[in-house]
């Protein structure tokens, strides 16, 4: 299955957490070999960091708040036409391959 969001869509969260559900954001990072995405202020995490010394640099110890990935199943593309979450086509003509809004039969890229 190819995966059908890239770096810089705009997402909403349809499964997962209470308190992410329903929630919208772009993407950060697509990791393929995984099937996961990280969405920019979504599936938020804590970590405790301890000062660590490596090549010379220090790092500062401290609470670190990061996004973690979530499945690419449990996000949805939100169009940018219609600004509703939707399903995506792929439209292939000639030489290019264009993604499809299914409700609105928009074009996503430009």
């Amino acid at each position: 299955m190819d995966i059908k969001i890239k770096i810089g869509d705009k997402v909403e969260v349809i499964s997962g957490r209470m308190d992410d559900k329903g929630k919208r954001g772009e993407i950060i990072k697509v990791v393929l070999a995984d099937k996961t995405v990280v969405v920019q202020g979504i599936n938020m995490r804590t970590k405790h960091q301890r000062q660590v010394q490596s090549q010379g640099r220090t790092v500062k110890p401290g609470i670190v708040k990061f996004e973690a990935p979530v499945d690419v199943s449990n996000v949805m593309l939100v169009c940018p036409k219609c600004s509703k979450p939707t399903r995506v086509a792929l439209q292939r003509t000639d030489a290019k391959t264009r993604r499809v809004c299914k409700k609105c039969n928009e074009q996503i890229d430009e």
